[in-house]
């Protein structure tokens, strides 16, 4: 039996890039930390070597890249770095339009991927009740200053 050669799935296999860690958790590469999390929570739970079906060494393998592209991507400096290896910016470039002939209005659709703090979060219930307790606190401060003046008679201004 003589082996052949095929070009052809030769050139396909070398060109298929090897899947990302944001391929493995099915994201985009400017996914949030939230998105982040919620997609290895749900795929740890469909591939864990406990709770899945399918057998165990493609489990335990799945779950193990599964564990290492979250902890790369969980942590900030761990997820610029891997950014970088795989060559995604979260800094967009502003390229020039290629139809120049268009009006200027028609082509200000901006597009950002810039890359947000990922402690970039709503504030909780006990968060916004510490800044409103602050705020009301200061607002009491101020006016006691104003009634300490005019009690003494000083002027305010």
């Amino acid at each position: 039996m003589t082996d052949f050669f095929d070009p052809q799935s030769a050139q396909t296999a070398e060109q298929k890039p090897a899947p990302t860690y944001y391929d493995l958790l099915q994201l985009h590469p400017s996914a949030s930390v939230q998105q982040i999390r919620r997609a290895y929570r749900e795929l740890s739970k469909l591939y864990h070597p406990d709770t899945t079906q399918l057998p165990a060494s493609v489990a335990v393998a799945k779950f193990q890249q599964l564990n290492e592209a979250y902890a790369t991507l969980s942590s900030p400096e761990r997820r610029f770095a891997y950014d970088l290896k795989i060559g995604y910016s979260r800094v967009s470039v502003i390229q020039p339009s290629l139809d120049l002939n268009r009006p200027v209005s028609e082509s200000r659709r901006y597009r950002s991927t810039a890359y947000l703090d990922p402690t970039d979060r709503p504030l909780s219930a006990g968060e916004l009740f510490a800044l409103f307790t602050l705020g009301i606190t200061f607002v009491a401060c101020i006016g006691l200053v104003v009634v300490a003046s005019l009690t003494r008679g000083d002027t305010l201004l």
